[in-house]
């Protein structure tokens, strides 16, 4: 396929598209560039919700014990001086919890961790959402050139036979020739009623991907063909949100063995003595005693899961080595790919013609018109899928290099 027919078929698929809706509910796709730029869909507004739950809960993290009003009345209701209130003693105190061996920090500290896994879960999921949006668009695009080769190519197969018919007519074919057209004209037909359903199953999908209630009908071409500009200076996402569930884990090790301290607790009050008319200051302190419960369990858990967030890094190094690696070499393949389906095409097109030549001219029998016919479909096909799988590839490579798929698109 030259490069400038893309454009002219992909227009004359989303025509065909348009035709099988009707026009009162056709709606064509935004540009990819658009849909990426969108942030309704629902896989995105997991992630930003997750990340603003925890930024919340990084904020509550720096909130302090809040003090304890205290209230007590003794004395009361009692014999001789303590009948009713005479020889009550009305004591108000305001109680402090004192965080000690470094407590809040550390709180402090791991919310802020968890914040940032958050973020780096959520940037994982974007790029992630990215890859699977290009690759539905790419898909979507591919299938409607693929209905548009199939319906062209049952329009070969009626020229096929209406050519066939007429040498049958002159008495220069026999009648089984004319009837072998038409049983082609019958596949091609029903190939181009196969793709439809095709084509439909994937703007459905296009369209639950991005959320809403829209439908589409069409795309807009040029993914298939688009020019990407894919780098390997980000960082992969899944390492970068590994390092932050390690930074993660080694937060809460150290906020779990800080926790073994015990915590001060301080108050202060005034208290009246009824019977003696006098009012007198009231100070304490009570501190738990660390005999049964040293928090040993819960500092061996963390310890547990840090050391299991360590060997996840390591296996995240090692994945996305060979991630990049693969992507590279898949992109690299699609690329020489489509250029052997064009090559393919091109070769295949220029058969057809020879052959519809030799036959119009009775030098050729028509079931090498048929094969010839056959094969320049099999040709465009392959190379729609070609362009379709450099697409793929593409996406698994800017995914595997920590991009936003197709962002970079030229």
């Amino acid at each position: 396929m030259s490069s400038n027919r893309w454009p002219l078929r992909a227009a004359l698929a989303s025509a065909v598209c348009g035709a099988l809706c009707g026009a009162a509910s056709a709606q064509t796709a935004p540009p990819l560039e658009t849909l990426l730029r969108e942030a309704a869909a629902p896989r995105l507004m997991v992630g930003e919700a997750e990340t603003r739950a925890a930024e919340g809960r990084a904020l509550q993290a720096r909130a302090r014990p809040n003090p304890t009003l205290d209230l007590q009345v003794e004395n009361i209701g009692g014999n001789g001086p303590y009948r009713d209130f005479q020889g009550a003693e009305t004591t108000l105190s305001i109680g402090q919890v004192l965080e000690l061996g470094g407590k809040r920090g550390a709180r402090v500290a791991a919310a802020q961790a968890e914040f940032g896994t958050a973020r780096s879960r959520a940037d994982l999921g974007r790029v992630a959402y990215a890859r699977d949006l290009v690759v539905a668009y790419a898909t979507a695009e591919a299938t409607g050139e693929r209905l548009l080769v199939a319906k062209e190519g049952s329009d070969l197969a009626e020229a096929d036979a209406r050519a066939a018919r007429l040498l049958v007519d002159n008495g220069k074919e026999a009648e089984l020739r004319a009837l072998q057209a038409r049983a082609a004209v019958s596949a091609a037909q029903a190939e181009v009623s196969r793709v439809e359903a095709e084509f439909g199953a994937a703007l459905a999908r296009l369209a639950a991907l991005t959320g809403g209630e829209r439908t589409f009908t069409a795309v807009t071409p040029g993914v298939l063909d688009g020019a990407w500009r894919v780098s390997s200076s980000n960082p992969a996402p899944a390492v970068a949100l590994a390092e932050a569930e390690q930074r993660t884990a080694a937060r809460k090790l150290d906020l779990e063995r800080r926790r073994a301290t015990p915590d001060v607790t301080v108050s202060f009050g005034v208290r009246r003595l009824a019977g003696e008319d006098a009012t007198a200051a009231v100070a304490g302190f009570s501190l738990p005693l660390p005999l049964f419960d040293r928090n040993r369990g819960a500092v061996k858990s963390a310890q547990a899961e840090a050391d299991a967030a360590r060997a996840r890094l390591l296996m995240a190094h090692a994945d996305a080595v060979a991630d990049r690696r693969s992507a590279t070499g898949e992109a690299k393949a699609a690329d020489q790919s489509v250029e052997a389906a064009r090559e393919g095409e091109a070769a295949a097109r220029e058969a057809y013609r020879l052959a519809r030549m030799g036959y119009e001219a009775g030098k050729l029998p028509l079931l090498e018109l048929l094969s010839a016919r056959r094969e320049l479909v099999a040709a465009r096909q392959r190379n729609v899928e070609a362009r379709l799988m450099r697409a793929k590839a593409r996406a698994d490579l800017a995914q595997a290099n920590g991009q936003i798929a197709f962002g970079d698109a030229q």
